[in-house]
């Protein structure tokens, strides 16, 4: 039986993505766009870069190893994941379906959420 505190989610941000660990194995990715990279070139006058709250994450899909997929993995997965980008002071644009419906069923997230067609 997989244990919560058995889970460790990293930040891989040279991957843009974060993993979900157990016991030193990775089972679960969690791919991220950062929407910088589309903006960037409109903040170079006056600016040196976007504030934190300016920060839009595009999380595109959670992927859980077949393992471990009936073990609520995923939703301990997004929620630490959807609470280091809170620390990051991020906005996520949740384009995962499972991250959707995981942010649909919990309003202590709605802070963070850019609507896909903002």
């Amino acid at each position: 039986m997989t244990k919560p505190e058995d889970a460790r989610v990293v930040h891989n941000a040279d991957r843009y993505r974060f993993e979900l660990w157990f016991r030193g194995e990775l089972v679960g990715i969690l791919g991220y766009f950062d929407l910088r990279h589309l903006t960037e070139s409109l903040r170079i006058q006056g600016n040196i870069g976007p504030k934190p709250e300016d920060v839009v994450m595009s999380f595109l899909h959670t992927i859980i190893v077949e393992e471990f997929e009936n073990r609520a993995c995923a939703a301990l997965f997004v929620q630490r994941a959807l609470d280091l980008a809170r620390d990051y002071r991020w906005k996520v644009r949740p384009v995962c379906t499972y991250v959707r419906r995981f942010l649909g069923d919990r309003p202590e997230y709605r802070d963070l959420i850019v609507r896909l067609n903002a």
